[in-house]
């Protein structure tokens, strides 16, 4: 099935992280697309119920776009471990959760207080994207990065684990690098690039 392309030139991120909203911003801004966050808007956060992050996407953009009357975009991404047999992955999120709000010093700490004394370092970042329109037609897309979890953390740049994650053939990490050295090569970039091609109009010159 031929996948429907965007025609619209703002849409809706379902998404209230700033970090999201602003790599999302960079990535649909050559190719004239504008998006109000769901934050913005005032839409609150749907029950993220599902089991992988194609499902969660889906949610969410699926609830913004009905609840808006636009297009939206959902982004799930999360942060697995080998060692750890994939967690924290679609529960990447919980792991920082506090009373005070997300704490991802204390989620990283987490990490590697559970796999310090594993051999395997490997992990990666998955990037689900999904569009989804207010008659319910939804796009998805998904996209990985792969590497080794380090410690102790490095960089101030990124949000989320980045600071612990190397990407393969790499020396920095994600939060050492600049935003974009990370575009080019994140999960994020990766599911955007498959989600451009499908359905997105050619970046403006």
């Amino acid at each position: 099935m031929t996948p429907r392309r965007l025609t619209e030139t703002r849409i809706v991120l379902a998404s209230h992280n700033a970090g999201k909203v602003r790599e999302n911003a960079a990535l649909l801004a050559p190719h004239g697309i504008a998006i109000v966050s769901a934050k913005e808007l005032g839409l609150p956060e749907p029950a993220e119920t599902e089991d992988s992050f194609l499902g969660n996407a889906a949610i969410k953009a699926l609830a913004a776009a009905r609840a808006s009357g636009l297009v939206a975009l959902a982004d799930d991404s999360g942060f697995s471990v080998a060692a750890l047999d994939g967690a924290p992955g679609v529960r990447t999120a919980d792991w920082a959760e506090t009373p005070a709000g997300r704490d991802y010093a204390m989620a990283m700490a987490k990490v590697e207080k559970l796999a310090r004394h594993a051999p395997d370092r490997r992990a990666w970042f998955s990037c689900a994207l999904v569009l989804a329109w207010p008659d319910g037609h939804t796009e998805g897309f998904l996209g990985e990065a792969h590497g080794a979890w380090v410690w102790p953390p490095r960089g101030a740049n990124g949000f989320g684990y980045d600071p612990m994650f190397v990407p393969d053939g790499g020396s920095e990490t994600f939060g050492d690098m600049t935003p974009e050295a990370k575009h080019a090569i994140s999960h994020r970039a990766v599911a955007f690039r498959m989600l451009a091609a499908a359905c997105l109009p050619p970046p403006r010159a």
